[in-house]
């Protein structure tokens, strides 16, 4: 993966990341975000906290020495979270996002990654690629749980093709 690959991926995930903190924001009411329908195993809220977490850890911790402790456990079990407080967690993972892809060297990504996962170790580039599948899916996720918690069905242009072409 080149130097513009490397972008790709950085523009990619930053976008993402946006979309869930726009996602987060059309929730009218803030307990909303924590409501869990039956047969839905995680809130907004819940994966909101999640994926911030999982950012700074992986992207912030590992890869650009940022000291995050990650809590995965209180990712899961936190309740009640104000939204302004979500909303930061998210734009602090945009931030490592941005700061640490973007000093990332294109070589570090054949690289094994720094810790090994699920007992396996892989490329630094391949693991960014399943950090950044696995954040659409839980960015999928929160429209849905936005969608059939208030009703509102209108779509969030949560994925905008725009947004990646100017690389917001």
């Amino acid at each position: 993966m080149n130097a513009m690959r490397l972008e790709y991926l950085q523009r990619v995930m930053a976008r993402d990341l946006a979309a869930v903190r726009e996602q987060i924001r059309k929730y009218e009411h803030e307990s909303d975000l924590w409501v869990l329908p039956e047969g839905i195993p995680n809130s907004a809220g819940t994966l909101a906290l999640h994926l911030a977490g999982n950012i700074q850890h992986f992207i912030g911790a590992q890869l650009g020495n940022t000291g995050y402790m990650r809590q995965r456990d209180a990712e899961f079990s936190l309740r009640d979270v104000p939204r302004n407080e979500l909303e930061s967690g998210i734009q602090a993972a945009i931030d490592v996002v941005n700061t640490t892809l973007g000093q990332l060297d294109p070589n570090d990504l054949d690289r094994e990654f720094p810790l090994e996962l699920a007992g396996n170790s892989m490329p630094t580039g391949l693991f960014l690629i399943h950090l950044a599948t696995h954040l659409a899916y839980h960015l999928g996720q929160i429209d849905y749980h936005r969608r059939v918690v208030t009703g509102q069905p209108a779509a969030a242009g949560a994925q905008s093709l725009a947004a990646l072409a100017d690389g917001r």
